[in-house]
C-alpha cells in the first residue's frame, strides 16, 4: 500500500478439511474447486488483491501439492514493485516438528514478518466464500488503537456450537469475550436469536500478534490455536475489537449478495454454496465485474451444446461439451454430458464424464469421475448409501476418479 500503512497477509491455508471427504482426500481444502473455474483459495486472495494488500504468504501443510501450483502457477504479482502472493510449507524452523496449530503456524513462520517489518498483519482464512475490502477493517482497526480487530458476522445463536463467538461489550465495538465453538452463548442484545461468528479474519498490530505468539508458545497447556488461544488472551487483555461485516461495502454489490459469507467446511455448506450461485439473481453474484474474483482459467475453447443438448439455471465452464440435459448444475472445464445423460442439481469438477442416458442427481463429482453408460446416482439412495459418501442431508459425494458401478 504505497503512501500508506505497510501491510502484510498472511493466509492460513493448512486446513486437512475432513469433513470435506472424499473431496479433500487427495488435496488440502483450500485447493478444492467452486464454482466451476475457481479454488476456495482464490476468493480470499481475490479479496485481499482488490484491497491493495500485495504482499500475501499463503501458510501450508497438509496435501498440499495441488495448492502450491495452483498458487505459483496463477497468482503471479509484479516484481517490480515488489508485490507477491507465495506458498510457504512448513519448515520446522523451531525444531523437528510440524504446525501444532493455526496460531503455531505463524510462530515458525515469523521470519516472513521480520524480512518484512509491517505495521499491520492481516491474517485470514482460505477456505471461505465471501466478497469484503479489508481496507474498510484496516481502517476502522488503525482509528481504534485495538492490538487486534476481528471480523464477525451474525449468525442465528443455535448454530453458535460451529464457530468461534464474539460477545461485544456494550460499546459493541470492544469484545468482552471471545468462546471457541460454545454450546449456549448468550445472545446479542436486541437480538437474543443472533450472535457473532467469528470468520476467521484478523487485523493485527504487528508488536501486538508477535507477543501474543511468543507468550502463546510458552504455555504448555495452549491449543496454539488463533481463535481458541490468541483471541481469548488479547481479549483478556481488553485489546480485542469487534468489526462488524455488514459494515462492509464492496463496489458492485447488490442488496441481495450484500454481506454474502459462507463456510463450506462440509458437504452440505459445499453443495449449499453452489447452489446459491445458479438462480438469476444469485445470492453470490460471480459476475461483479467491479470486484472480480481471479484465477487462472487454463486454454480451452468455449462451451458446446451439440445433438439436442441443453442446460439451464446452471454454469457451463469452458471446454464443457453438453449432448443431454443439464438443469441447476454447476460444472467446471472439461465436462462432457453424452446425449440422453440428465444432469440435475450437480456440481461436476473438471473432465468429468457422464455417459449416454447415464442419470446424475443431488450428487458432487470430483475431477476426471467416469459415470458409465445407463449408470445412475442419486435414484436409488440405499445403493448410493452402499457406494458412495452420502451426507446428512442426501448429498452423494464421489472423490477424484472414483470408479462408478
Amino acid at each position: 500500500m504505497r503512501g500508506g500503512p505497510s501491510v502484510l497477509g498472511i493466509v492460513l491455508a493448512g486446513g486437512e478439511g475432513k469433513r470435506l471427504m472424499p473431496l479433500t482426500a487427495d488435496r488440502a481444502k483450500p485447493a478444492v474447486t467452486f464454482g466451476g473455474m475457481y479454488r476456495l483459495v482464490d476468493f480470499v486472495l481475490s479479496n485481499l488483491v482488490n484491497g491493495d494488500i500485495l504482499r500475501i504468504c499463503v501458510l501450508t501443510q497438509y496435501k498440499s501439492h495441488s495448492l502450491d501450483r495452483h498458487v505459483t502457477t496463477t497468482w503471479r504479482m509484479s516484481s517490480l514493485l515488489g508485490n507477491y502472493v507465495t506458498p510457504v510449507p512448513a519448515q520446522q524452523r523451531l525444531g523437528p516438528r510440524w504446525f501444532s496449530g493455526s496460531a503455531d503456524a505463524i510462530l515458525q513462520s515469523l521470519n516472513l514478518v521480520h524480512d518484512e517489518q509491517p505495521d499491520y498483519i492481516a491474517v485470514f482464512g482460505a477456505d471461505h466464500v465471501y466478497r469484503m475490502d479489508p481496507r474498510q477493517m484496516l481502517n476502522q482497526h488503525i482509528e481504534s488503537g485495538a492490538g487486534v480487530t476481528v471480523a464477525g458476522i451474525r449468525v442465528p445463536r443455535a448454530e453458535a456450537s460451529s464457530f468461534g463467538i464474539i460477545t461485544p461489550a456494550k460499546d459493541r465495538t470492544r469484545v468482552e469475550r471471545f468462546l471457541e465453538k460454545p454450546t449456549d452463548p448468550p445472545g446479542l442484545p436486541g437480538s437474543p436469536n443472533e450472535v457473532f461468528a467469528s470468520m476467521g479474519n484478523y487485523l493485527f498490530t504487528t508488536k501486538t500478534l508477535v507477543d501474543a505468539l511468543q507468550k502463546d508458545a510458552e504455555d504448555p497447556g495452549s491449543k496454539h490455536d488463533m481463535g481458541g488461544s490468541i483471541l481469548p488472551m488479547l481479549t483478556d487483555r481488553g485489546v480485542a475489537q469487534l468489526y462488524d461485516f455488514d459494515d462492509n461495502h464492496v463496489p458492485g454489490e447488490t442488496g441481495r449478495d450484500h454481506g454474502y459469507w459462507r463456510d463450506v467446511g462440509t458437504l452440505d455448506a459445499y453443495y449449499e454454496a453452489h447452489m446459491d450461485l445458479i438462480s438469476d439473481h444469485p445470492v453470490f453474484n460471480l459476475y461483479n465485474r467491479r470486484w472480480p474474483i481471479y484465477t487462472h482459467s487454463g486454454q480451452l475453447p468455449p462451451a458446446k451444446f451439440v445433438a439436442g443438448g441443453i442446460a439451464g439455471e446452471s454454469i457451463v465452464s469452458p471446454g464443457c461439451v453438453i449432448s443431454g440435459q443439464v438443469t441447476g448444475s454447476v460444472l467446471s472445464p472439461g465436462v462432457v454430458v453424452e446425449a440422453g445423460a440428465v444432469v440435475q442439481g450437480s456440481v461436476l469438477h473438471d473432465n468429468v464424464r457422464v455417459g449416454r442416458g447415464a442419470v446424475v442427481r443431488g450428487a458432487v463429482l470430483d475431477k476426471n469421475v467416469d459415470v458409465p453408460p445407463g449408470a445412475t446416482i442419486g435414484v436409488n439412495p440405499e445403493r448410493d448409501q452402499e457406494l458412495y459418501t452420502v451426507s446428512k442431508a442426501g448429498v452423494i459425494a464421489l472423490g477424484k476418479g472414483q470408479r462408478v458401478e
